[in-house]
């Protein structure tokens, strides 16, 4: 077993070699033509291939176990000849590489060690960049291809959907504008050509080291769009900040539940005594907050998108410069909004959108109250009217 806080063995990972091993591409083919649908797939030694398919793990059918050997060998091939990419998983115990079967799919591949041999986590990524349409995502939100600068965020929990938004946000911006769009992404997912726009993509590790000095460059490379992969630290969020008050339209993601964990969340990234001028930093450049969660369908065939959407108005920006924690000030601009003005006005909040997919029967109520984010309200609701 690996010693916990040392970098694993040479012995382990054995010898990465840029050759492409059609073994590997022969097994993600066949898994790929099983399951349709399948979101991950997860290798790990000792097991058969598992694969999510609509937030269910299933086992990948006629393909055996695989052996520590087989991981090793799958994780070499994914990795190939980036060597910053190997230099992490010696160092760190872990790396993220992306990875393509040509006209079919493309991956994004989390390697790591466990136990002393090597596990691999993918995500499966379309090679058609998805529509508004394919994604269930309202129509309002086409407002955002519009703007001249600010933040939008997009938000949720590991699987909720938010690359696939984000992807499906930037095709709509490189659609209708004619502009320059640079992504700084970990690792690349969807691919996008020129449209109107004319969009670079960068790779972490590949293409730069870091997301700041990426960021930092970006303001010297004269992009009117910049989308950020993911906000993981204060350094990358104040360089966010930055572009947004210089006049660039910035596009990320942070792994929050809803608006006003998202807001915490950036606040507490900073020091306590910094906390207050970020907030009014914020108030000033944020423009979105989406937040989506993923529900079963009754029928048990798939799973239909939910979105909160937060939208800066004049009467919602003294409410992001002050703290609540409970968030419930928030949450009452946001229902308020939606109750008063509906989609016109950009606002909706879950549990309201929740409540019509149970009207619609298209959600089981159980379900509809283990995603609300007011489980009892939501039943309330659902009673008052029924």
């Amino acid at each position: 077993m690996a010693t916990p806080g040392k970098a694993p063995s040479p012995a382990v990972l054995g010898a990465f070699s840029s050759r492409p091993c059609p073994e590997t591409q022969h097994l993600f083919e066949i898994i790929l033509r099983q399951h349709a649908q399948l979101s991950d797939i997860i290798l790990s030694p000792g097991r058969v291939p598992q694969v999510e398919v609509h937030g269910q793990l299933l086992p990948a059918e006629n393909i055996p176990a695989l052996t520590a050997d087989d991981t090793r060998r799958i994780a070499a091939d994914l990795i190939a000849d980036n060597k910053q990419a190997v230099t992490a998983l010696r160092e760190q115990g872990f790396c993220d590489v992306s990875y393509a079967l040509p006209r079919l799919a493309r991956f994004r591949a989390n390697i790591f060690i466990q136990r002393g041999s090597c596990a691999i986590v993918t995500r499966v990524i379309p090679t058609i960049i998805p529509s508004f349409h394919d994604l269930g995502i309202p129509e309002q939100l086409g407002a955002i291809a519009c703007l001249r600068d600010g933040i939008v965020l997009v938000t949720g929990m590991r699987g909720s959907g938010k690359s696939s938004t984000l992807a499906a946000l930037v095709d709509r911006i490189n659609e209708e504008q004619t502009c320059h769009i640079l992504t700084i992404e970990d690792p690349i997912e969807f691919l996008h050509n020129h449209k109107q726009a004319t969009i670079h993509q960068r790779e972490l590790h590949s293409d730069t080291p870091t997301f700041p000095l990426a960021l930092r460059a970006a303001l010297r490379q004269a992009p009117r769009v910049i989308f950020v992969g993911e906000i993981r630290d204060r350094e990358t969020m104040e360089l966010v900040l930055q572009a947004a008050e210089t006049g660039h339209l910035v596009l990320s993601s942070l792994n929050t539940v809803d608006t006003s964990k998202t807001i915490d969340r950036i606040a507490r990234l900073f020091p306590p005594g910094d906390q207050s001028a970020i907030r009014g930093r914020l108030a000033k450049t944020l423009r979105y907050i989406v937040s989506q969660r993923l529900l079963p369908l009754r029928s048990g065939k798939g799973r239909t998108a939910v979105f909160e959407i937060f939208k800066m108005t004049a009467c919602s920006l003294g409410y992001v410069e002050c703290e609540d924690p409970s968030g419930r000030k928030l949450l009452e601009v946001i229902t308020n909004d939606a109750l008063k003005s509906g989609a016109a006005a950009g606002m909706q909040h879950f549990d309201g959108e929740i409540e019509k997919l149970v009207r619609a029967s298209l959600v089981e109520e159980e379900v509809a109250f283990s995603y609300a984010s007011d489980s009892a309200q939501l039943r309330n609701a659902l009673a008052q009217r029924s």
